[in-house]
């Protein structure tokens, strides 16, 4: 059997493009390898939203190469953000590669790859006006019990550091009645938790006649869903539907990711994200009326063009002020072809590395402070697995997208309720005290 490996870098829309690309390779008859070494066909699903996770992919690509050098009949598949980014020069930049795909045309992999058996025609690129849902490929669930659910790609937002939607395309919704065909049999298959998922979740179903509460609420009335979560929404368009939806569905998990990416009014405005700092404020209030045991957590970029000191103090701020359960910090880094790049008052390095270190510190302090307020509290906890620093644990995550590492004795997919009695910036440690009723 041939046999198949894939690399995800990025967000979550990859890690679920990465398990449909699974489920298609293994509708063609290939088998998952474990290592790359032993793969017959190499996929690398790739992100470019910053300059990491491209210096990552080059670093694995080399490697890959490596492979091929001694086996000329494998096959090197780049797809994702960077490859659509870079499909003009792709093959120039590495004549090695084989196949490459962007994030809407990852069928066309399975039809290299399944082409009666002709083989891979070298130098081949999918169209990138042919966008299909990778949500209506086979699925390759990691995890029986949880799923990702896509409603949406694209995005019609111009926030001037963000290369997404020239690689992603504008905002196209999938209808809501292939949504809740999908929910419902991932039910039927034993799935408890799903993350609906989208550029901008927020924004759904506007060119379907349809809205993100609608959604929100028939997916909490299809029986065995007992967590719904969604990412990313964006501010802007977090409007009260939503927000009443959230508070009256029982599925629908007291958590909310609201990028912030900045606490400066000014800044924000350069970044084109159409909201100032006091309107999020507001909306953060509104949640918390709303669902006051809600989890927020966020985005934040530091050293964005003509970032002052003053303004990097106001993100600082904002993060005191909201007291966020957890944030994703990032140095930000220009990309090529957005606004942006373009802007004066780039910030130098060991300013921005000296910056994010402080606002890292905040982070974790505010974090540990939010966290340490559940000690003694009974929490419900859909188990995953062994704890990944200590096997005689459990791990598993609250309702609000915390993870705890407990004593006990219950199988992955189970929800049972711990008691927690201690807690650091990351997660929460605890004893299991029963299973919850089904």
């Amino acid at each position: 059997m041939r046999r198949y490996h894939v690399t995800t870098f990025g967000c979550q829309m990859n890690a679920h493009d990465s398990e449909r690309i699974k489920g298609m390779l293994e509708e063609l008859g290939l088998g998952e390898a474990p290592v790359q070494a032993e793969a017959d066909v190499l996929v690398f699903n790739t992100c470019t939203i910053r300059e990491k996770p491209d210096q990552r992919f080059a670093a694995h690509l080399a490697q890959a190469r490596a492979l091929k050098e001694h086996d000329p009949e494998k096959v090197i598949a780049v797809g994702g953000c960077y490859a659509e980014a870079q499909r003009e020069r792709l093959f120039s930049l590495y004549p090695y590669v084989d196949v490459a795909f962007g994030p809407g045309s990852i069928p066309h992999l399975g039809e290299w790859l399944g082409a009666g058996g002709e083989g891979v025609p070298r130098a081949a690129f999918g169209i990138a006006d042919e966008r299909a849902f990778a949500g209506e490929l086979p699925l390759h669930g990691e995890r029986r019990f949880q799923a990702w659910v896509q409603i949406s790609m694209g995005c019609n937002s111009v926030c001037s550091y963000c290369i997404v939607p020239s690689v992603r395309g504008k905002e196209v919704s999938r209808r809501p009645g292939e949504i809740l065909a999908e929910v419902e049999g991932l039910a039927r298959d034993g799935v408890r938790e799903l993350t609906l998922l989208g550029q901008n979740v927020n924004s759904y179903g506007r060119d379907v006649g349809s809205d993100f509460a609608e959604l929100l609420r028939a997916c909490d009335a299809v029986d065995g869903i007992e967590r719904i979560r969604f990412t990313s929404p964006h501010p802007k368009d977090f409007r009260a539907p939503v927000i009443a939806a959230m508070a009256e569905c029982d599925a629908v998990c007291e958590h909310a990711h609201l990028p912030l990416q900045s606490g400066s009014s000014r800044v924000l405005k350069a970044m084109r994200r159409t909201y100032s700092r006091d309107r999020y404020l507001r909306l953060v209030g509104e949640l918390r009326g709303a669902i006051p045991d809600l989890a927020l957590t966020t985005d934040l970029i530091v050293g964005f063009p003509g970032e002052t000191e003053a303004e990097f103090e106001e993100t600082v701020s904002a993060v005191e002020e909201v007291g966020y359960d957890s944030a994703f910090t990032f140095v930000y880094s220009p990309r090529q072809g957005t606004e942006a790049a373009g802007l004066p008052g780039q910030i130098p390095e060991d300013v921005k590395r000296e910056r994010i270190e402080r606002l890292v510190d905040v982070v974790q302090r505010v974090a540990e402070s939010r966290n340490r307020e559940r000690v003694g509290r009974v929490e419900e906890v859909l188990v995953e697995g062994p704890s990944r620093t200590d096997p005689s644990f459990l791990r598993g995550r609250t309702r609000r997208n915390t993870t705890v590492n407990f004593a006990g004795n219950a199988h992955p997919g189970e929800l049972v309720r711990v008691t927690v009695e201690n807690a650091t910036s990351t997660t929460l440690k605890g004893t299991q005290l029963a299973a919850v009723a089904a």
